[in-house]
């Protein structure tokens, strides 16, 4: 499995009490595999999100990426594991206001320790793929809200993950474009093999994955498979 979740608890000072954002959750996703995860606001989805991405341990459980175990690594080792082998999508595209759609995506490589020229070659072939061939040079305040999404997909993509992760990617889109960003997940999990989970309100979206699973009140359960 690219992406495994052992027994994952999380919880959090409620007052006097703690609540639990999520309970002993299992998650396995294999290589090329697209798993949507719906629940109502609350229910744990942006928790776990941040646990299969690094980004916040867990209280007990233990994490796997790409055959990895990552549970007891330490920070500096967690930072190079999630930057090499973890894509991270959000709602909102967060791009730099100054740079251009190539060099939001060429950056990555430029962290990364790899030459200017192959990451900017990189990133024109990503883009191209997200079908902004003709927006290379663009900044974000020139891109509508569906092309910035997709230079996100493209940054998530530089890489060459194992582990994708989109949290409400289709949010702030409307539901043509939602479609579009939601298709290209799909598609370029499968092309390159990717575990990905994507975090959806939005039950069409969702039935474009591979798989369904819902959070209920830190608990994970199977809703539908294709």
């Amino acid at each position: 499995m690219s992406l495994h979740l052992d027994n994952v608890s999380v919880a959090v000072p409620d007052g006097a009490d703690r609540r639990v954002l999520l309970a002993a959750v299992d998650l396995a996703v294999g290589p090329g595999e697209v798993v949507a995860i719906t629940g109502a606001s609350g229910s744990g989805k942006s928790t776990l999100v941040a646990i299969a991405g690094l980004l916040r341990a867990p209280d007990s459980g233990r994490v796997r990426i790409a055959d990895v175990d990552a549970t007891d690594l330490k920070d500096r080792q967690r930072v190079r594991l999630r930057r090499d082998r973890v894509g991270i999508v959000y709602q909102a595209a967060n791009l730099l206001p100054a740079l251009t759609a190539r060099e939001q995506v060429a950056i990555v490589a430029h962290l990364s320790g790899r030459k200017g020229a192959d990451g900017a070659a990189r990133a024109t072939e990503l883009l191209t793929r997200m079908g902004l061939a003709g927006r290379l040079d663009a900044r974000p305040a020139e891109l509508s809200g569906g092309e910035r999404q997709r230079v996100a997909i493209a940054r998530a993509l530089m890489n060459d993950p194992r582990v994708i992760l989109a949290d409400e990617p289709t949010a702030a889109l409307d539901p043509e474009l939602g479609e579009q960003v939601m298709q290209l997940l799909v598609d370029e999990s499968h092309r390159l093999g990717a575990a990905t989970v994507v975090v959806t309100h939005d039950p069409d979206h969702a039935s474009r994955a591979d798989r369904r699973l819902q959070l209920h009140r830190g608990t994970i359960g199977e809703v539908a498979a294709r």
